[in-house]
């Protein structure tokens, strides 16, 4: 039997956010990657079998997907602010939460923030702070840079017209010579109560490994799981029913106390 599936926009002050709920028992959240939409969370999980075990809550962050994003600005400390204002509006106390890329960095904020309010996350794909690397991908990231396919596939995401995934590339651009958004240092990251699994892949174009490495040693009960030969977020290709699998073992261990 499928989940009864509700999506709801949620009025957080001026922002509009699309948010899809299903199923019943302990909240989850599931954050997706910049330029994507909470729908990703399909190609990764059997959702309607994930939300016999779990509350799932899956939002389009804002500017994304059916979500908008009335300032013309964007950060990922925003995002958490938003998250958490999700989070009371549903009258979610406690939650655990998987986050790729976007959805990872912002968890990063969540937990630092509000430590008492994350149960145990797992990121992927997530950095302490915008590496060279990654800001000379992001300086590149223009509309003519970008190939008809991709278009499409954006199209079929965000639905507010080519003026929001237009906003979006000007935002990666903007990334790119941002240094205040991102920028954890241990001390900081040594804040993080919850349980944390960190998924990285050993080419990542973006975040080297060692940023990942650095994360580790920096949160206190972290577990570190490197896939050997991928890219950034490998969630989707032919390491998708391990994640899968780990991911859910690794979620289902006890809550911390204290």
């Amino acid at each position: 039997m499928n989940a009864t599936r509700e999506t709801r926009t949620v009025t957080l002050e001026d922002l509009r956010l699309h948010c899809t709920l299903l199923g019943e028992g302990p909240p989850l959240l599931l954050l997706h990657g910049f330029t994507g939409a909470g729908e990703d969370w399909g190609h990764v999980f059997d959702l309607d079998a994930l939300a016999r075990e779990y509350r799932l809550v899956i939002p389009d962050l804002r500017g994304h997907g059916r979500s908008h994003n009335p300032s013309e600005d964007f950060t990922t400390r925003q995002c958490a602010t938003d998250v958490l204002a999700l989070l009371d509006a549903l009258g979610i106390e406690r939650c655990r939460a998987i986050g790729m890329s976007l959805g990872g960095n912002t968890l990063l904020h969540v937990a630092t923030r509000a430590p008492a309010r994350v149960e145990r996350m797992v990121l992927v794909s997530s950095t302490p702070y915008y590496p060279v690397s990654a800001r000379r991908i992001m300086a590149t990231y223009t509309e003519a840079s970008r190939s008809e396919a991709e278009w499409a596939d954006l199209r079929s995401k965000h639905v507010h017209g080519d003026a929001q995934i237009r906003a979006l590339w000007r935002h990666v651009r903007g990334f790119a010579d941002s240094f205040d958004d991102m920028s954890f240092t241990p001390p900081h990251l040594g804040t993080v109560r919850a349980p944390t699994l960190l998924v990285q892949g050993d080419q990542d174009p973006l975040y080297p490994v060692e940023l990942t490495v650095e994360l580790h040693r920096s949160i206190p009960e972290s577990r570190l799981w490197v896939v050997p030969g991928e890219g950034h977020v490998p969630l989707f290709g032919a390491w998708r029913e391990v994640f899968v699998r780990t991911a859910l073992a690794f979620l289902s261990g006890p809550t911390p106390t204290g």
